[in-house]
């Protein structure tokens, strides 16, 4: 049954399945307490809409043999696109996150949704033909954005370093392209999805901080982002910090935010001042393996200011683990001992006791896997999968 006492959907027993919280025929009717019959037909419906697999399993010594339900995997691709603001990621997996084709390039987000969504279409086309797939095999569309993103419409909200982005609808442009549902989220969100699935499925908190061109980050609650009302959760990097005595313009207009002062772009805009030039974060991260000095310090000292911000973040929502990301992550103890020094400093024992700090694990494919984790999330859903039964009319 569920929470409501109403029976069991055919999508609800799939929303089981997938969970791992029941694998046999058996633990189902015991978990739902519905009928033989019931169950009977649930099962066949999605056996017959190509949701579910059986396996055999070998009986025990006083037993006979019975199968173990599974979610199918096959025949089911997902195409997905992170999209940073001088970057991007896409590829193309299958629902186990097996890649079938996936690239990177460089594609400066200020250029416009349209150019920008125009490359990410061909470059979607071009995987899929090298995967062998095409539109018709893809059930679904993962996107992530640098800017506050309306989940529930798929269209940006008034993004700092998006110019000509704001109310544009990502969703309708791809899924009239790929004739698949299209699902759009901040890119800080589907990266800390990715990690908190794949690499810390036990936890029920999890802060992701994105340090690249911009700041943002991504909570995690049992499993699912926090958003906020407009989309603007996790929005750190607009912070408007009292330490530096300059007040250093910001892309979103205002001056003094923390992403003016500890992003690899104010970064690369400072080292270029100083005689050092650097264009992007990528090249501030390049400088630091080189050993430059001047870009050491200035890391460093970000990540003293991004600590300050992070101190009240993991106050007011104690979570239990604190993942930095992005291109300027990859200067690994220079950046992470200057948050840690001064969040340890800031916070009360308790807060910090049981947390645990560290870079991406999954580094620059956390926002692939997050937006493939998110398509599986939705398109698979309960709800879902009983409309597109309804719509099906698949018997039993």
């Amino acid at each position: 049954m569920t929470r409501s006492g109403v029976p069991a959907s055919a999508g609800r027993i799939l929303q089981m399945i997938r969970s791992g919280q029941v694998s046999t025929r058996g633990e189902l009717q015991e978990l739902t307490g519905l009928s033989r019959s019931t169950l009977t037909l649930r099962l066949s419906q999605l056996h017959a809409a190509g949701y579910l697999r059986s396996e055999a399993r070998r009986a025990g010594a006083m037993g006979r043999p019975s199968g173990i339900l599974a979610f199918d995997e096959t025949g089911k691709f997902i195409l997905t696109a992170d999209l940073g603001a001088t970057h991007a990621r896409m590829a193309v997996t299958d629902a186990a996150g097996n890649v079938g084709a996936e690239t990177t390039r460089e594609l400066p987000v200020d250029e416009g949704p349209r150019p920008v969504l125009g490359v990410v279409q061909k470059t979607f086309r071009g995987l899929l033909r090298k995967a062998g797939r095409d539109a018709g095999d893809v059930c679904g569309i993962g996107v992530g954005l640098p800017g506050p993103v309306d989940f529930a419409t798929g269209r940006v909200r008034n993004p700092p370093m998006m110019p000509g982005w704001h109310g544009h609808s990502v969703r309708e442009s791809l899924a009239e392209a790929f004739g698949a549902p299209v699902f759009v989220d901040n890119d800080a969100n589907l990266m800390g999805l990715g990690e908190q699935r794949l690499t810390y499925p036990g936890v029920d908190g999890l802060l992701f901080v994105k340090v690249g061109t911009g700041i943002g980050s991504g909570l995690i609650l049992q499993g699912r982002p926090e958003r906020g009302v407009a989309g603007g959760a996790g929005d750190i990097g607009h912070i408007r910090m009292r330490g530096p005595a300059e007040e250093a313009p910001c892309p979103c207009g205002g001056s003094g935010c923390l992403a003016a002062y500890a992003s690899g772009g104010a970064l690369a805009r400072r080292l270029t001042a100083e005689g050092i030039p650097a264009r992007t974060a990528r090249d501030v991260v390049t400088l630091v393996e080189a050993g430059r000095s001047e870009a050491i310090a200035m890391v460093g000292a970000a990540g003293r200011l991004l600590g300050e911000v992070l101190a009240t973040a993991v106050a007011l929502l104690n979570p239990s683990v604190l993942v930095i990301g992005g291109d300027v992550a990859r200067t690994h103890e220079h950046l992470l001992n200057g948050v840690r020094t001064v969040l340890y400093e800031r916070t009360v024992p308790r807060a910090t006791r049981d947390l645990l700090v560290a870079t991406s694990a999954l580094g620059d494919r956390a926002g692939v896997e997050g937006a493939r984790l998110m398509v599986l999330e939705q398109v698979f859903s309960e709800e879902a999968v009983d409309e597109r039964l309804r719509r099906m009319a698949v018997p039993g």
